[in-house]
């Protein structure tokens, strides 16, 4: 048989666990939990056993919309309730780390914690989350969700098989007019830590760690508080002569003004053995909006592959992080996303930061993953 024969679509949905049925306590309770946490964990199969938030009316609405059965006052008697086996950390970046430091001090832990991204606003205070989360023997799994989107997840399987060949440019182009959610406001970093931080973690996803980072950033127009990094350029240089580059542009023309639009998210993935390019279906939500991918390689004679789905990344994907925690717990092993690993990717926010705000090529370096943790206090 030939050896690059045209194969089979890699899988675009993500491996669930074997027993769907692991009791999830939810810290939050806004839309993102209301209409993507809990839709997908209901499509998946997935336990939720009750929510907690800082409002409790917001809480008993959204159990009662999705038939969530309890609704508990604090995190700490969420814990109490030994149904609980994982917890979904669904609040604002500048809460997760006290909420989390809560449950890992409670006496009795859960297995494991899905925190969202990014873990916290510094690299230094993610590093004491992911350390504290190893040193009680949790499973730290961080919600960067991106790599669950179904035409993310396939591109990552061409390029594992070496249908593309060597990697040699991607690209992705956002044009999309994000809502801000009021957290976002006075923060250190806007664009970078929000948005950037999914793009920046996907190629990371699809090429591995970059070797040096260049970028430009300036406000966004329409913006009405102040912050520096609104529309992000930045070009990523890898050993391998590899090259990624993003323009995540937040301002998209004045579409929100009374212009026309063109709202989108395209992505490109050039190799030396094929070339596939697809779209992000989010910026439509909330409609659902299916991601695509067309690819075309060497054998297959200037023909296009040109699989489609239901699935949308909101609220679908969003089940691809939790069932990667699921079944770390089943097989006592890491989650497919660590936190040790997020770690790099927050790494590779401030480089972008740093190489936009100072002008200057900046060369990273990641944070390892093998790093053993600090001994805890």
């Amino acid at each position: 048989m030939d050896a690059h024969a045209p194969r089979p679509t890699p899988d675009h949905l993500a491996p669930i666990p074997r027993d769907p049925g692991h009791g999830i306590g939810i810290v939050g309770a806004g839309f993102i939990v209301r209409d993507c946490h809990l839709v997908a964990y209901a499509e998946a199969g997935f336990q939720v056993v009750g929510l907690t938030s800082r409002t409790e009316s917001t809480a008993r609405r959204v159990a009662a919309l999705r038939g969530v059965g309890s609704v508990f006052g604090s995190v700490e008697a969420m814990l109490d309730d030994p149904r609980v086996r994982v917890v979904d950390v669904a609040v604002p970046p500048l809460e997760q780390p006290g909420i989390i430091r809560r449950i890992l001090a409670h006496p009795r832990r859960p297995s494991g914690i899905l925190a969202q991204k990014p873990l916290a606003m510094t690299l230094d205070e993610a590093r004491s989350l992911v350390e504290a989360s190893e040193a009680a023997g949790v499973r730290l799994q961080v919600n960067q969700n991106m790599r669950s989107d179904h035409s993310v997840r396939v591109l990552k399987g061409l390029l594992d098989r070496g249908d593309l060949g060597e990697p040699v440019l991607a690209t992705i182009e956002m044009r999309a007019i994000p809502h801000w959610m009021p957290w976002a406001e006075g923060g250190r970093s806007l664009s970078t830590y929000i948005m950037s931080i999914h793009h920046l973690d996907t190629f990371r996803y699809w090429l591995g760690d970059p070797a040096r980072v260049l970028a430009s950033t300036r406000p966004d127009p329409r913006t009405g508080f102040p912050h520096d990094d609104g529309i992000n350029l930045y070009i990523l240089e890898y050993d391998d002569g590899a090259r990624a580059s993003a323009w995540d542009d937040v301002w998209a023309g004045p579409a929100r003004e009374g212009a026309g639009q063109d709202i989108a998210i395209r992505w490109r993935v050039e190799g030396t053995r094929g070339l596939a390019l697809g779209t992000i279906g989010w910026p439509s939500w909330p409609e659902r909006t299916p991601s695509t991918i067309d690819y075309s390689t060497l054998d297959d004679h200037g023909a296009w592959h040109r699989p489609r789905w239901p699935q949308a990344w909101f609220p679908d994907a969003f089940s691809g992080t939790m069932a990667g925690l699921l079944r770390a717990i089943e097989d006592d092993s890491e989650p497919d996303i660590p936190g040790r690993d997020h770690l790099k990717t927050l790494a590779l926010c401030d480089a972008v930061l740093a190489a936009g705000r100072e002008h200057r090529v900046v060369a990273f370096d990641a944070p390892s993953a093998d790093d053993p943790p600090r001994p805890g206090p």
